[in-house]
């Protein structure tokens, strides 16, 4: 009889313990699964789903000891950005993991308002472009930054300024990137060499003073924002190979603006999920993370 039930029980909890699909279906299997995990892992406890969502989506959430800060990443849903999205996800929850803080997902701005932006240490804008947001989001988004509620990442599509998809283009945040306004980029790829400029910066430590993206599109703007930010890092552009022509002289690649009390950097390299097998990528990302969650910085960055 035992060893009767023992085949029976056995089986049910292996599937309560590994079904992810489960869990996504049913809200009311998810809670028995985490606690199963808190029982078992108390340090691991998370669930994962597949995609981004509209509404926050709490991957590696809920731990059983204290989130060290709350994180907020937004990403679209689809379009030529996905691959590089879904890899940072996948990176980012386990860093989140390893390192005892949380990160919520939404693929939309709507539900963003100062409220919920309140709940959240680090907002990363993971290849979401600067329009599509409501009023009630841009306002929010401004007085987070402003105001130094929250640190900020920007990657990649964050800086594609202008007027697109029928939307303007959104002033304060050119100014905020620098005053630039998104003019060309290479299509068809090239590699470039990143030359580190602040060296001492906290999001350089451990980054080599040069490394080779291999893959990237390289935007340009209708100026260098050199003037109007703090740059950190630049791309060579006679590095590029195969050679381009779309070429801008003077091009920051990671900057950080010094007239918000917010601490934020832009990182232009984001497009190829392959960026997640460069050490010196995910350092220079991992910096970010735990430089700009202190929030406001006294010492204007």
């Amino acid at each position: 009889m035992i060893k009767l039930r023992l085949s029976i029980i056995i089986p049910v909890i292996a599937f309560f313990f590994f079904s992810d699909s489960l869990i996504l279906k049913r809200g009311t299997i998810q809670f028995h699964r985490r606690q199963v995990l808190e029982d078992f892992a108390p340090l691991t406890a998370a669930h994962v789903t597949n995609a981004f969502s509209s509404a926050p989506s709490r991957l590696c959430g809920e731990p059983t000891i204290a989130s060290r800060f709350h994180v907020l990443a937004i990403a679209e849903s689809g379009g030529h950005h996905i691959l590089y999205s879904k890899a940072a996800r996948v990176w980012l929850d386990q860093l989140a993991m390893d390192s005892a803080f949380s990160i919520d997902y939404i693929q939309r701005p709507d539900s963003i308002d100062e409220a919920f932006l309140a709940r959240y240490q680090l907002f990363i804008q993971l290849d979401f472009p600067p329009y599509m947001w409501s009023k009630k989001s841009m306002d929010a988004f401004q007085q987070y930054i402003e105001q130094g509620r929250g640190g900020w990442i920007g990657f990649h599509h964050a800086t594609l300024l202008g007027e697109f998809d029928g939307y303007p283009m959104w002033n304060w945040f050119s100014e905020f990137m620098g005053g630039i306004r998104f003019k060309n980029y290479i299509a068809s790829f090239v590699s470039g060499k990143v030359h580190a400029e602040d060296k001492t910066h906290p999001c350089m430590k451990g980054v080599p003073a040069e490394f080779v993206v291999k893959k990237d599109e390289w935007y340009t703007y209708d100026k260098s924002p050199r003037p109007n930010v703090h740059v950190i890092a630049s791309v060579d552009e006679s590095s590029y190979s195969p050679s381009s022509a779309i070429t801008m002289g003077d091009h920051p690649v990671v900057w950080t603006n010094k007239k918000y009390r917010a601490r934020n950097v832009y990182i232009f390299m984001g497009h190829s999920p392959e960026l997640f097998e460069n050490p010196s990528y995910t350092t220079l990302f991992r910096n970010a993370i735990f430089w700009a969650a202190q929030g406001a910085d006294s010492s204007k960055n």
